[in-house]
């Protein structure tokens, strides 16, 4: 096209403005036809429900905050042990499996998963090597490769070996730090009491690494406190508490409007502020209710596909109850009580956003001192005005 302009030819200044014209007409139009056929797509589903998120999934979002918590207690020359602590679906895993994007280069975590094969193993050598081999898979993630430990090996004398392993460990890490990160802590616990393990091989175990191991530091994750689990606190002491909750505004802000890059859908401002309201920036209740506005969205027209209403949020609630059945009924079933139960009935009877005063609690349940406290604990409720209310509105929606 560019040799066709330059040329004199007769011909060529007489065709030349025609030819230049079609071409913008085709172009314009092939562009047209690519913004139609992207419109009619349906938008891709970037949420992750069920699953922690994994180390190369795009979706983690924020915990800048909590990572640079961790990072100074690691730093600190009393080597405490530490306790990420937050109830369930708080996403602590996935901030496990991303730990190594929020601490310096010269931290290396190795992510054990103790709902795994470790706390099922049959006996010692089991157990060691399960660990082993996670703290292997996890320090290759980070670009640290570790020696391998045998099986075999174990089995005439399971902790020297298992010693000598780390010796070698440490000599892997060079300048660098151990970050073991013991996920589900209770289900070892459970393990210990069923009599699998003895505690003071297990625990001690522990409490030797943090005494004797500079280069290894320790941290727990859980739904409980050590102080529920006194055994742990007898051989663990100092533990420093990190604590999981929810999302910060912004960060919720992006997990709706950018969870990954070229999200196409977009929000309109009030759509958004509703889901900040039915969810408190919890993360998994953030990706069920948005997760469910996408599938709802992919059945609309696709004029209308691409922006997100309010009225597309109220919609989305019914689904994401129904599909999210599994979280609440694990809060109904496995983190309350009876007592426990009857109240979140009744205060969410109530309303969305109704305080209901202490007093009146007090007289419709006698004696749930102890049950006020647990849901507090749980972050289920909350104390305003010397009453209790739904800390999340998605929650209570459940409980009517």
């Amino acid at each position: 096209m560019q040799n066709f302009a330059r040329s004199s030819d007769k011909y060529t200044v007489r065709f030349y403005p025609i030819i230049k014209s079609w071409r913008e007409i085709v172009t314009n139009y092939i562009d047209e036809l690519a913004k139609i056929t992207e419109l009619s797509q349906e938008i891709d589903l970037p949420y992750i429900m069920g699953n922690p998120i994994a180390l190369e999934q795009e979706i983690f979002t924020g915990r800048d905050d909590i990572g640079l918590r961790i990072e100074q207690l690691l730093l600190d020359r009393r080597r405490p042990p530490l306790l990420l602590y937050g109830q369930r679906r708080m996403g602590k895993t996935s901030l496990l499996n991303n730990i190594g994007k929020l601490l310096p280069s010269n931290i290396i975590p190795m992510f054990v998963d103790l709902q795994g094969a470790p706390s099922s193993a049959s006996d010692y050598a089991g157990f060691l090597y399960n660990l082993a081999r996670d703290m292997e898979k996890s320090a290759k993630k980070q670009g640290l490769t570790l020696p391998s430990l045998a099986r075999e090996v174990l089995k005439s004398d399971a902790f020297t070996y298992f010693y000598e392993w780390l010796d070698k460990v440490e000599q892997a890490l060079e300048q660098n730090t151990a970050l073991l990160a013991l996920d589900e802590f209770e289900v070892l616990d459970n393990a210990i009491a069923k009599g699998r393990f003895d505690e003071q091989d297990v625990l001690g175990m522990l409490r030797h690494l943090i005494q004797h191991r500079p280069r290894f530091k320790i941290l727990l994750a859980g739904s409980h406190t050590i102080e529920e689990y006194q055994r742990w606190a007898s051989y663990l002491i100092n533990v420093q508490v990190v604590h999981i909750s929810y999302l910060k505004e912004t960060e919720a802000r992006q997990l709706i409007e950018r969870p990954v890059k070229d999200f196409t859908l977009r929000y309109e401002p009030n759509a958004v502020e509703r889901v900040l309201q039915l969810t408190r920036c919890h993360p998994f209740l953030v990706q069920l209710l948005c997760a469910e506005i996408i599938v709802l969205k992919n059945e609309q027209d696709p004029s209308i596909r691409r922006l997100a209403t309010l009225a597309d949020v109220e919609a989305a609630i019914p689904e994401a109850l129904q599909s999210g059945g599994f979280f609440f009924a694990d809060i109904q079933n496995n983190q309350v009580d009876a007592t426990g139960e009857a109240i979140l009935r009744f205060i969410a009877a109530q309303g969305e956003g109704a305080i209901v005063s202490r007093q009146t609690l007090l007289q419709l349940f006698p004696d749930a001192d102890i049950t006020f406290n647990l849901l507090l604990q749980r972050e289920l409720i909350e104390e305003v005005d010397n009453g209790y209310c739904f800390q999340v509105e998605l929650i209570r929606r459940w409980f009517i």
